[in-house]
């Protein structure tokens, strides 16, 4: 793949036809995950759990990175969209298990609804492949 090239991941995601979208694009080291929940085969899971959909969001957001040709560590950016902001609480060590050693850039926010009124939360990430070796960090 040349660095324009756009290679895209599909997860077979009930949305991605219907709406036009990927789950995943990637150009040159830079991967885009679009938003992710906690869809698997068709059925929801952890319905009113956020933690348990939480790690099913970013086992989704992993296995795109992984089909991409990179992983967790590579992740730069991600942001969480909450139905319920009293459920940061509860994602926040799912979170920290996923990225801890990552420390990437994070946005949490609440938002009125999913698509689907079981989703209590979605996230989306930035990657770029290839980043997770550490060059320095500023600590204040």
């Amino acid at each position: 793949m040349t660095s324009g090239q756009r290679q895209r991941f599909y997860s077979g995601g009930p949305w991605e036809q219907a709406v036009g979208y990927s789950r995943a694009t990637r150009v040159g080291d830079q991967i885009y995950i679009s938003g992710c929940t906690a869809m698997k085969d068709g059925g929801l899971v952890g319905k009113g759990d956020p933690a348990a959909q939480a790690r099913q969001t970013i086992l989704t957001i992993e296995g795109a990175l992984v089909g991409l040709g990179s992983s967790l560590s590579d992740v730069v950016r991600y942001r969480v969209y909450l139905t319920r902001i009293a459920d940061w609480e509860a994602v926040a060590p799912v979170l920290a298990t996923a990225f801890g050693d990552v420390h990437p850039a994070n946005t949490l926010l609440a938002v009125s609804a999913l698509i689907n009124p079981g989703m209590l939360i979605e996230i989306e990430a930035d990657a770029i492949a290839g980043s997770a070796r550490p060059v320095g960090e500023i600590r204040k």
